[in-house]
């Protein structure tokens, strides 16, 4: 199994282009090369395949709080795990039904209203996935540009402590903390963890 992310910046047009594409990209390179990993298409439009399903809600999450800590930026995606039947020179023209789900998946996000949304050949996960991230859309969508690029910088860097995130960002430990709170960072790593170990028992 592998895992497909389809994306686009929300209201793209009232945005920098500048500064949302090289955070995006930022955030693709991490995961491999264009553009048979990743590719930018339409103009703001994304898809990526990450080849462990088990990461690829952390991906999600990194880059939503990537665009957030842009002023008034955000993006919509869909998480679709399941097979790769067929691997192209670009990842839009592979096929497999990761693909599928994950295309299917974000055709509906619009008439949901919804930013963030998850599909599998599962039924009963699928429908405890969508449900969860349904309520940390409530935190998550409410972050602001200081509390999306903490939860960034804090998933970038697991293993730095609190004054260590403040060192990079010249702020005190105590503001990172709050920040972090605000945030519900707990609670995403919570959701991370409960996701990675549902799809470890799905192999």
């Amino acid at each position: 199994m592998i895992s497909v992310i389809t994306g686009d910046i929300i209201q793209s047009k009232k945005l920098v282009a500048e500064e949302w594409l090289t955070k995006l990209k930022q955030e693709l390179n991490e995961i491999g090369n264009q553009p048979a990993t990743w590719e930018i298409y339409r103009g703001d439009s994304f898809q990526v395949e990450i080849a462990d399903p088990g990461q690829a809600l952390k991906t999600a999450v990194k880059i939503k709080a990537a665009i957030k800590s842009i002023r008034k930026g955000d993006v919509r995606m869909s998480i679709g795990i399941g097979e790769k039947t067929y691997s192209a020179t670009h990842i839009t023209e592979s096929n497999g039904s990761a693909f599928v789900y994950s295309g299917e998946a974000f055709e509906k996000l619009a008439k949901a209203k919804q930013n963030l949304a998850f599909a599998s050949p599962f039924e009963t996960f699928n429908r405890d996935m969508n449900l969860m991230l349904r309520l940390a859309l409530v935190s998550m969508n409410a972050w602001t540009v200081n509390s999306a690029e903490m939860v960034h910088l804090a998933l970038k860097h697991p293993e730095k402590s609190q004054a260590q995130l403040g060192d990079m960002l010249g702020i005190r430990q105590n503001a990172i903390s709050n920040r972090l709170k605000r945030a519900n960072f707990d609670e995403i790593l919570d959701l991370l963890d409960w996701y990675k170990n549902r799809v470890e028992g799905l192999k």
